[in-house]
């Protein structure tokens, strides 16, 4: 059941990315958050809280001897695809949650 979740979550996820890609471009994402205030506390918060997630991956990487830098890495630089897919590919028996 949780997989199924996080496969929607991830698709829809990934469907809505496109859209905005499509319309603003990447750089475009990063830029709008910083035109008006109201962006740049979503912004900051969105770095406070994948910085809290990425911790929270590593040492669950770490607990069940996975590679962490891919997902650091598409986390650092896709947001929160990075965490939904390191949870997407955990193995069943070391469920990360």
């Amino acid at each position: 059941m949780l997989k199924t979740i996080l496969i929607a979550v991830l698709l829809l996820f990934g469907a809505q990315s496109i859209y905005v890609m499509s319309q603003v471009g990447y750089w475009g994402i990063w830029v709008n958050n910083w035109t008006h205030p109201a962006g740049q506390q979503v912004f900051t918060d969105l770095i406070i809280s994948l910085s809290l997630v990425m911790l929270w991956l590593w040492r669950d990487a770490q607990r069940n001897q996975r590679s962490v830098w891919p997902w650091l890495l598409v986390t650092l630089a896709a947001g929160s695809f990075g965490p939904l897919l390191y949870l997407l590919t955990a193995k069943k028996s070391k469920e990360a949650w």
